[in-house]
């Protein structure tokens, strides 16, 4: 069947994360909390007619 192909290797993929990086790291605990309060204030400011 033409157009199929196999998918990409667990090896391939862990290489590509596992590459070191020159940029900054961030916590993914920041992010998530971050996330969650932008939300909240979109909420709340919904919620009260503000937006």
């Amino acid at each position: 069947m033409a157009g199929i192909s196999a998918p990409q290797s667990q090896a391939g993929i862990m290489s590509f994360y596992d590459a070191p990086s020159k940029g900054p790291t961030i916590n993914p605990k920041v992010v998530l909390a971050v996330v969650l309060i932008f939300a909240v204030i979109v909420i709340v400011f919904q919620h009260f007619g503000k937006i």
